[in-house]
């Protein structure tokens, strides 16, 4: 037979345990998906994207870079995305999205040992962001943000065709999935 304290006692442990399932369960990790912890204020629902600027000697790279953050906010958020080719173009969005490319370079990251010669190169892109709104408060800011692009370089020239142009357009798209991922979840 279980006595009156004994039944208390498992009562307690029930409780106990039930509070602590819910509290877990309310708590969580802090781990959060970009559809539940957007960072952006709610009132902002229209997003310019000027073009890039360069300060670079590596031709067009602000405008694939431009064109990938365009793509993917347009495919992966609800915003509306004004691209601001000229300057009083998105002068009425919400919000504004600016970057500079500070750096691009490449280097050879291995060597073939039979001629000396790279067999794989390095692509790398530095860039300043900042989303800003109306009114010029920054919401979001990464003052260097640091991608990587390796290629293979073709030994035969026979074969030899240009491969750092598509490693920049992979490069990019790397970029614009990680920045729109960034502006969404405030890392």
């Amino acid at each position: 037979m279980i006595s009156a304290r004994q039944r208390v006692s498992a009562g307690l442990t029930l409780v106990s345990a039930f509070t602590l399932v819910l509290t877990l369960t309310f708590t969580a990790c802090g781990y959060h998906t970009s559809a539940h912890n957007v960072i952006l204020p709610s009132e902002v629902r229209t997003l310019a994207i000027p073009a890039f600027l360069n300060q670079t000697q590596t031709y067009k790279v602000e405008q694939t870079l431009t064109k990938a953050v365009v793509r993917e906010f347009t495919t992966r958020t609800k915003y509306h995305i004004v691209f601001a080719a000229r300057k009083d173009e998105g002068a009425d969005a919400d919000a504004t999205l600016r970057g500079t490319v500070l750096s691009a370079t490449t280097a050879p990251a291995t060597y073939d040992s039979k001629s000396g010669r790279a067999s794989t190169e390095l692509v790398t892109v530095k860039m300043h962001i900042t989303l800003t709104d109306r009114q010029g408060k920054v919401l979001f800011e990464n003052p260097e943000y640091t991608f990587r692009e390796e290629y293979q370089v073709s030994g035969q020239l026979s074969s030899f065709f240009e491969e750092e142009s598509p490693a920049l357009d992979r490069l990019a798209r790397s970029f614009a999935r990680s920045l729109v991922s960034n502006v969404l979840e405030g890392f």
